[in-house]
């Protein structure tokens, strides 16, 4: 039997993964002294509510070797394999900590980089599920998300600046001249990194640039798992950008689900970042 194990950094509620069948290892987040589990006593909703009251962002720690050891030994005792997903190992130690823990189990378990996080990491863990139905060997599937990982993408058009101030990643000055002046940002998750790619004067003329970078970038693959998604629970936010982004889509299906950003990336980009997770068309 094949396992699949991701970290919670993929925004896959503990709920989710037992009705995906998949397994579930927490991040912890620490809003000052007090400690969560993502995905487990801390769910989207939760968090973006905690974020608006706090007056510092919350602190990630990594999934540790001794962690990612224990899920190992669980999960291989009947003799399974393990194909571990994690958070791009550009944002976190966690990936070098599973790859140290991995080694210790005779290669029953494969460790996969994703190179991404949130949605990113989610539709690659649901291209794992449909591989593993497939009957593909614990090996074919390690390779095969090695590959298909470098066309993930990931773009979302910022809401607010507060939390890229917070973070650090922009001064206080140019946060304020940017709200004054409602510049919206455009992010995107490059090389496994979290990348500011453009910016735009209105949240209409963001969607509408966040179209041509996906279009200029080959479009989206319908044949792969995809998703638009938000941060947060601005459900207008959303509509507006379903209703601006129709052009990718709406030749391809009549519904476009919604995967909800949570703590690994809502705390660089706040509540109300919408966009779309996909994987790239073209060969790699």
């Amino acid at each position: 039997m094949i396992k699949i194990l991701v970290d919670s950094a993929s925004d896959i509620s503990v709920k989710e993964a037992q009705e995906l069948g998949i397994h579930l290892i927490s991040m912890q987040i620490r809003f000052g002294t007090d400690e969560y589990l993502d995905g487990e006593n801390l769910l989207p909703e939760d968090f973006y509510d905690k974020l608006a009251k706090s007056d510092e962002l919350p602190k990630t720690s990594l999934v540790n070797e001794f962690r990612w050891q224990e899920k190992f030994e669980e999960l291989t005792k009947d003799g399974s394999e393990v194909i571990a997903i994690t958070i791009s190992s550009n944002l976190s130690g966690t990936y070098e900590a599973a790859k140290n823990a991995s080694e210790k189990f005779d290669g029953k378990v494969f460790v996969v980089d994703s190179l991404n996080a949130c949605a990113g990491e989610r539709i690659l863990v649901e291209y794992a599920i449909k591989l593993v139905k497939d009957g593909k060997s614990a090996t074919e599937i390690k390779e095969e998300l090695d590959q298909k990982k470098n066309k993930v993408r990931i773009m979302a058009r910022i809401n607010t600046l507060e939390y890229l101030r917070k973070g650090g990643r922009i001064s206080s000055v140019v946060a304020v001249a940017g709200t004054m002046l409602s510049i919206k940002p455009l992010i995107s998750v490059i090389d496994g990194k979290v990348k500011v790619i453009g910016k735009a004067m209105s949240a209409k003329k963001a969607n509408l640039l966040l179209n041509s970078f996906i279009q200029n970038g080959g479009g989206i693959d319908f044949d792969m798992p995809y998703c638009a998604i938000l941060s947060g629970s601005d459900e207008i936010a959303l509509s507006n950008y379903l209703s601006d982004s129709s052009i990718l889509w709406k030749h391809a299906t009549d519904f476009m689900r919604t995967c909800k950003i949570g703590s690994t990336i809502g705390t660089h980009v706040g509540p109300g970042a919408v966009g779309l997770a996909f994987f790239e068309k073209g060969s790699n």
